[in-house]
């Protein structure tokens, strides 16, 4: 028999949508954000000659470049306020969660809630302006050494163009960075995910165009685009199949008597995700490979040293090396991130303090030394299946060109991020709808 929760999902439909009214200013304060972001994206930074560096970044379209232009949102190749993106606070958040491993302060704040979230939130916003300049200030060099067909990127280069790179280039992350926030609060799902996810939509039609084109000019054949249009529905219903399994740990309450009755036991189940770090990995993975990469394309030239050109050709696009320390960041951020989600320890003093327990398993140390090695074993299969995701795609990408639109990460993060935001709105909905059940229930009983 369906639950009443079930009861109620069952009964969602756009007229119940249209009666939720706070769910709709959440949606439609989303969509401003995210349009707010699109317009940014097309505000270039002053000095630079957008024709030129277009045509360089056409010369990179199969580097590591044209992948970070992809999370960008094609802010990167207009080189405008947005280029850099979010991927600074990123890389700042994989810093701070190291550190709470390490650090006894930052290992407190965590565990004093929500004042403790806040302080580790702060030093996360200082660590990103400190990275994001650094990163600023390599772009900018870089820029100044760069030069096309028609002659150089920067129009006058020197300190004053760097100052003025520098803090645009800032100013536009610590903006985003913000804005992703204010999703997280008042819109729907998580901000900087959601931002992330528009780049790579917004691009996703002139992807599509060019494959086209390339298999109309006979870059590609047709039996090529036909291959890795299945591949790509293949890889979403994987993804979403994987992202729904779960392994339901069996937990039973023993009878207890309240009062001078006697409640029979009862049996419930802990749900644990094969992919309990959902599309975190590869988000870090890329961003800790992009960045370092970007400054060393951006900054390699003709007096570039020999170790930095031979670095970056090893660590190009389906190349060895760089699929190898691909694979291991994602595995090693999937084992990070659960650790920092599931807590067995916590969840098997949390099951004792309230009487459950699994069935032939002493509670305490036991349970959580059982829940550990479900924990890991499940750990095991989703880094394996992130990496196959997103590995798979690359080297196709490298053999054939494609854009990097119909690559594993990108599909992985449009599918992920959809689901998270799906479900979001199904729960606002639900409770909108509990809300209008007891507002019946309570004139019921006026009027009774």
């Amino acid at each position: 028999m369906a639950s009443a929760a079930e009861q109620l999902a069952a009964n969602l439909n756009w007229s119940s949508f249209s009666k939720a009214t706070e769910l709709k200013k959440r949606i439609w304060f989303t969509l401003g954000a995210l349009i707010v972001y699109r317009l940014g994206t097309y505000i270039p930074v002053p000095g630079v000659d957008p024709s030129i560096l277009a045509d360089i970044f056409r010369q990179n379209a199969g580097g590591v470049l044209g992948m970070f232009d992809m999370f960008a949102g094609g802010a990167l190749s207009r080189m405008t306020i947005f280029a850099l993106n979010i991927m600074p606070y990123i890389s700042a958040s994989i810093i701070i969660q190291l550190m709470t491993t390490v650090s006894p302060a930052l290992e407190q704040y965590k565990k004093e809630g929500e004042q403790g979230r806040k302080k580790i939130n702060q030093y996360t916003r200082y660590l990103t302006l400190l990275i994001a300049t650094i990163q600023a200030w390599g772009i900018a060099v870089g820029l100044e050494s760069m030069s096309g067909s028609g002659g150089a990127a920067v129009h006058d280069p020197g300190m004053f163009f760097r100052l003025i790179a520098v803090v645009t280039l800032v100013g536009g992350t610590m903006f985003l960075m913000w804005l992703g926030e204010q999703v997280t609060q008042r819109g729907i799902g998580n901000g900087i995910s959601l931002i992330i996810f528009t780049g790579i939509v917004a691009n996703l039609p002139r992807a599509i165009a060019g494959t086209l084109e390339l298999g109309r000019t006979g870059a590609i054949s047709a039996f090529v685009i036909v291959g890795i249009i299945v591949m790509a529905v293949g890889v979403i219903a994987f993804i979403v199949f994987m992202e729904r399994a779960q392994r339901r740990v069996l937990i039973q309450y023993p009878k207890r008597q309240v009062g001078m009755k006697v409640m029979e036991g009862q049996s419930s189940h802990l749900p644990l995700k094969i992919n309990t770090a959902g599309v975190i990995p590869p988000i870090f993975a890329s961003s800790l490979l992009l960045m370092p990469l970007s400054v060393a394309q951006f900054t390699a030239g003709a007096d570039a040293p020999a170790w930095l050109t031979s670095v970056t050709a090893l660590l190009g696009r389906g190349q060895p090396l760089y699929l190898a320390l691909y694979i291991a960041l994602i595995v090693f951020f999937s084992f990070f991130y659960t650790a920092v989600v599931f807590n067995p320890d916590d969840t098997a003093d949390n099951l004792k303090k309230h009487g459950g327990f699994i069935p032939g398993i002493r509670p305490g140390k036991n349970t959580a030394a059982h829940l550990d090695f479900i924990l890991t074993r499940l750990t095991v299969l989703g880094a394996a299946y992130l990496a196959f995701v997103c590995i798979l795609p690359e080297l196709l990408i490298a053999e054939w060109s494609v854009p990097f639109y119909f690559g594993g990460t990108s599909l992985l993060i449009v599918v992920t991020v959809t689901m998270d935001t799906v479900a979001q709105i199904q729960s606002h909905m639900l409770a909108h709808q509990y809300e209008g059940l007891i507002k019946k229930s309570k004139l019921r009983g006026r009027r009774r």
